[in-house]
């Protein structure tokens, strides 16, 4: 058994009102000045809490201007505006990419140099801000990941920073913040979540301390992600889903991702594909293609679902594969590259670009050559 180490925020808060709690604690701990990173429609969903928070004595200032996943340029453009106004504590309360962005600005409002030299794993070596993270949807599990990415314009690629100070001081985990999100939205945020936990235990990296988190939020997502589409108010499969994403960001520490996640990353950067939903598309076809080394992982996987053991592993492996198939197409989602807008022309300027991500292609359970990302894209068509 190889040795891991596994960090987590210092306090999780999870269940419906936990929202309510960050109020109570932000106002306990004294800090004065509250920089948060949101959107509109969450910024409606919290209002009493923001006023609870002001009329405490708290100042907050608010930033919604983030539309898509973050750039360089969104990260550099909040940074002066959060030292302009020199935070004691950075929140970010919303979808992955509001706290990837919330995490980087935390680290950089106190420290000047630029944020492209700690781009890559354990550059970033210190955090003075206090952060705090809340989720809005059921996807990255950001809020228990040591993990921010954010797109580079200058070679159109996604740059990711590790680093355990990037790990939020407090997560607060509340399922009716997601209570009203649209199915389409529910549905790809899902399938993200539930990738994590399929890429963190079948992984060359995988350990039993996460193997269990693993396990049981594919059971929580799976059981519960269309019943969440069906019904956008429902919020009992809001808590299975939000636990699932939470366990799937405490493996994305030790473990992180593989296959999937690398051949995605080219959909979001060529097509602005949103990241989930990349996953959605490509996550069956990269398991069809880890089969052969993967057999043992996927049909634990599939008993996971429950798909009944009663046969051989492989054909328990290939069952619970149909099965996340059909999952993802019950939910509405596009299930080929060609439903999504991708075109053939593509295929060899992406396949080369997930070549690059060496950090997730080395976790997976099969070598993975730029023939094989080409074959696995021209199968997805």
């Amino acid at each position: 058994m190889t040795t891991i180490s596994l960090y987590n925020p210092g306090n999780i808060t999870f269940g419906r009102g936990s929202i309510d709690q960050l109020v109570k604690d932000d106002i306990s701990s004294g800090r004065k000045r509250v920089f948060l990173i949101s959107a509109e429609a969450v910024l409606v969903k919290i209002k009493k809490q923001l006023n609870a928070l002001q009329n405490s004595g708290i100042i907050v200032h608010t930033d919604t201007s983030l539309q898509n996943e973050p750039s360089f340029n969104d990260v550099e453009r909040i940074l002066a505006e959060a030292r302009d106004f020199m935070p004691d504590t950075v929140a970010g309360i919303g979808g992955g990419s509001v706290m990837d962005l919330a995490k980087l600005i935390a680290v950089f409002t106190t420290f000047k140099e630029p944020v492209k030299n700690y781009v890559g794993s354990g550059c970033i070596t210190e955090r003075r801000t206090h952060l705090v993270c809340a989720p809005t949807t059921a996807g990255t599990g950001s809020e228990a990941s040591p993990n921010a990415v954010i797109f580079d314009e200058t070679d159109n690629t996604k740059k990711a920073f590790i680093s355990p100070w990037l790990i939020p001081d407090a997560a607060y985990i509340d399922p009716s913040l997601a209570l009203g999100l649209s199915a389409y939205i529910t549905a790809y945020t899902g399938i993200d979540a539930l990738t994590h936990c399929i890429e963190t235990f079948a992984n060359k990296k995988a350990h039993p301390l996460t193997d269990t988190l693993a396990l049981k939020g594919i059971t929580l997502i799976t059981e519960n992600l269309l019943k969440a589409t069906k019904n956008i108010q429902d919020i009992q499969p809001r808590i299975s889903l939000s636990l699932g994403s939470l366990y799937g960001g405490i493996c994305l520490g030790p473990v992180n991702t593989a296959a999937v996640h690398a051949l995605a990353y080219p959909l979001g950067n060529d097509y602005k594909i949103p990241h989930g939903l990349s996953n959605a598309i490509l996550l069956p076809y990269v398991m069809e293609f880890n089969l052969g080394a993967a057999e043992e992982k996927y049909a634990a996987i599939a008993e996971a679902i429950g798909i009944a053991n009663n046969t051989t592993r492989r054909i328990m492996a290939i069952k619970g594969i149909a099965h996340i198939r059909r999952l993802i197409e019950d939910c509405g989602l596009p299930v080929t590259l060609h439903d999504a807008g991708i075109k053939t022309s593509s295929i060899e300027k992406m396949a080369i670009s997930a070549m690059e991500v060496k950090r997730l292609l080395n976790n997976n359970l099969k070598e993975v050559t730029l023939k094989d990302v080409i074959d696995i894209y021209q199968h997805a068509l």
